[in-house]
């Protein structure tokens, strides 16, 4: 008589690749962001402690922290106060054209960023007050981050249940904005929780499109970061690795935490 193999059996073979990969992938990380508190890379830790480096990157970069939260933040109401009405006009629409459409806003993630921030100042780079704005890079980075607003969204409007639910408002004699507001927002509200943190999180750290759109007084995080290894010391490129781990990882936590509460409360 055989007997079943046990479905556990497995598991430390797969827990201890998966430890692999992370060390593989979080190892240099950590060695850059230690980088960033020694007196000196090139000599090790035998060189000292030092905050040093994070002083001067705070000092020559502290603007671009700001910068990039209010720009991130911006980016995630925008999408929601454009994306949710666009993806519930494509969740319902009966219309040949609107898989077509829905695959061409697509199109900002698809084709490099570079190429995309171009377009916008081909476009838009004759109106000088609006070139020099940090607008002008919260335009280019909506227009990269929309469609996962719209996607996500969309997805949860065409659930089967919501158009029942939807359908059954109607007939009791709500209004369209009843129905939207009352009904399908807060049914839909984890969907858009999930849109907000991948917007968040590409803008954040978008760095291909807006170093084009940038300029010296409108840089961001990942642009200042750039700039700091290429033209200053490799430890104070590495201490703003830190400052950019420090300032992004908790709102991360922050947006995941809401994601999952969202998800507990109205389900999906």
């Amino acid at each position: 008589m055989s007997t079943a193999h046990s479905p556990r059996r497995g598991a430390p073979i797969l827990l201890a690749l998966t430890l692999l990969v992370a060390v593989f992938m979080i190892g240099p990380v950590l060695l850059s962001v230690s980088a960033g508190l020694m007196q000196n890379y090139s000599t090790g830790w035998r060189s000292g402690f030092t905050l040093r480096w994070l002083g001067e990157v705070w000092e020559n970069y502290g603007s671009t922290v700001m910068a990039s939260i209010l720009i991130a933040t911006a980016a995630v109401v925008g999408n929601i106060v454009l994306g949710v009405p666009c993806a519930y006009a494509l969740a319902r629409s009966r219309q040949r054209w609107t898989a077509w459409f829905e695959e061409l806003m697509t199109l900002p993630v698809a084709v490099p960023g570079l190429a995309t921030a171009l377009a916008l100042i081909l476009a838009y780079g004759q109106l000088r007050g609006f070139r020099q704005s940090f607008l002008f890079v919260l335009v280019g980075h909506m227009v990269f981050t929309l469609p996962f607003m719209v996607r996500t969204v969309a997805a949860a409007f065409r659930r089967r249940e919501l158009i029942a639910l939807e359908e059954a408002a109607s007939t009791l004699g709500a209004s369209f904005a009843q129905r939207f507001m009352g009904v399908l927002v807060p049914a839909v509200f984890p969907a858009i929780v999930s849109g907000a943190l991948m917007v968040f999180t590409l803008s954040i750290g978008e760095f291909n499109l807006t170093w084009m759109l940038h300029t010296p007084l409108t840089r961001t995080l990942p642009v200042g970061l750039a700039d700091s290894y290429a033209s200053m010391r490799i430890e104070i490129g590495s201490a703003y690795t830190l400052v950019f781990l420090v300032v992004v990882l908790p709102l991360l936590w922050l947006l995941q935490l809401a994601a999952s509460l969202a998800e507990k409360r109205y389900g999906t």
